[in-house]
């Protein structure tokens, strides 16, 4: 379903919100025919978390003060995603005119997973404090996220077919991250 609107100063926007019918059929065509926009918004998350170790522990550093540096960084992290993760969203729903109830189960599943994520910047900080180096702490944090990820999401959300319809090729790759977090740490710089 594409939705087309116009702003107050007379300019017009395209909304693509896909209906059940379209995105059934959308999985299923052929991928050569299918936007890649997901891979580039995909890219720009890589580059993105690959930073945010470095200028996180850089942060940290720069706050000289080795007890509580921490700490003051992951307050400013705070004030960055209040601005990124509040504001930006206000803003798209406002000018998308979206309706303004939240479903309890949707906000629920919001919140856990926000949490998460905040649990897990925090832990970052704790392994920066603890002497892990970004190079190291990232490393084992992006191999591991993608195998946690793939078990949950499976378990939360099985495709058709059940594990048997999952392709080897997606296996071996949660075992090379697997592998590839191990050998990060065993063989760090340093050890």
């Amino acid at each position: 379903m594409r939705a087309d609107r116009e702003n107050r100063d007379g300019h017009c926007w395209q909304l693509a919100v896909p209906n059940e019918t379209e995105s059934n059929s959308t999985m299923t065509s052929n991928p050569s025919d299918q936007s890649m926009t997901w891979l580039i918004f995909a890219l720009m998350t890589v580059v993105c978390w690959g930073l945010y170790g470095v200028f996180l522990h850089s942060g940290q550093m720069g706050m000289a003060d080795p007890v509580n540096g921490r700490y003051k960084a992951f307050l400013f992290v705070g004030i960055a995603y209040l601005v990124t993760a509040v504001l930006g969203p206000v803003i798209v729903l406002l000018v998308n005119g979206a309706s303004w109830s939240f479903p309890a189960k949707g906000m629920t599943w919001s919140l856990i997973a926000g949490i998460a994520g905040a649990l897990g910047a925090f832990c970052v900080l704790l392994a920066f404090g603890a002497k892990g180096t970004p190079s190291v702490v990232m490393s084992i944090v992006f191999a591991g996220a993608p195998v946690v990820n793939a078990i949950v999401a499976f378990a939360m959300h099985p495709p058709i077919g059940g594990f048997g319809a999952m392709r080897w090729q997606f296996l071996a790759g949660i075992a090379l991250a697997a592998v590839g977090g191990y050998l990060v740490t065993m063989y760090r710089p340093g050890n």
